[in-house]
């Protein structure tokens, strides 16, 4: 159960829209390596994770993941109301506006739809926790560039906060991951998938 408290994470207020920053920002909405992805792939890993604790840490940072959609959304509407047709046409957002008006769409920067062929839940806890932090950096990597092209700060204040988070993200799943190494077989933790075998069988 989720207790939805109405306000962002981080406060957005951006004064002056800008298409073209939209253009990139959306990335982080349905990109490969977007919250969307983040907060589904999390939720998902939860479920086959043999330790209550890192199924917690999946459950809480899934959630924050939905929290950071909710920014980028913001920060995404923010940048596009009251947008001219002049405007919309000026800054290359006009392909956009086809297919959504200035609805908010889960897509790429490359215009390509948010798919669930973006991350992987596989159940194995050193496979799914690897994937995490990888993902999270990427996400950072993301984040990197997208300041390195807007220069609004206003847009930049909350992005900085989500990179922070990613890398705060990142941090404890290398924790989540050391843990789950140590509680495996010490001497091979790759010799099988807790959540096939539910530690009774294990592959030779």
């Amino acid at each position: 159960m989720w207790l939805y408290e109405k306000r962002l994470q981080y406060p957005v207020n951006i004064t002056k829209p800008d298409a073209k920053a939209a253009a990139v920002i959306i990335d982080q909405l349905g990109g490969p390596d977007g919250e969307l992805a983040a907060a589904l792939r999390y939720i998902s890993q939860r479920y086959t994770m043999p330790y209550p604790e890192i199924q917690a840490l999946l459950t809480d940072i899934g959630t924050e993941e939905l929290a950071h959609v909710e920014i980028i959304s913001a920060i995404l509407y923010q940048l596009t109301t009251d947008l001219t047709i002049d405007e919309i046409k000026a800054q290359g957002f006009d392909k956009y506006f086809v297919d959504h008006t200035l609805g908010i769409y889960p897509q790429g920067a490359s215009s390509v739809p948010f798919t669930a062929a973006y991350f992987q839940s596989k159940g194995d806890p050193i496979t799914d926790l690897t994937e995490d932090m990888a993902a999270e950096q990427k996400a950072r990597t993301t984040y990197d560039n997208i300041l390195a092209l807007v220069d609004n700060e206003e847009v930049r204040k909350p992005i900085r906060f989500l990179r922070e988070r990613e890398i705060v993200h990142y941090q404890r799943f290398a924790e989540a991951l050391e843990l789950v190494k140590k509680r495996l077989d010490s001497q091979n933790y790759y010799k099988y998938n807790p959540a096939f075998t539910n530690g009774k069988k294990r592959c030779n």
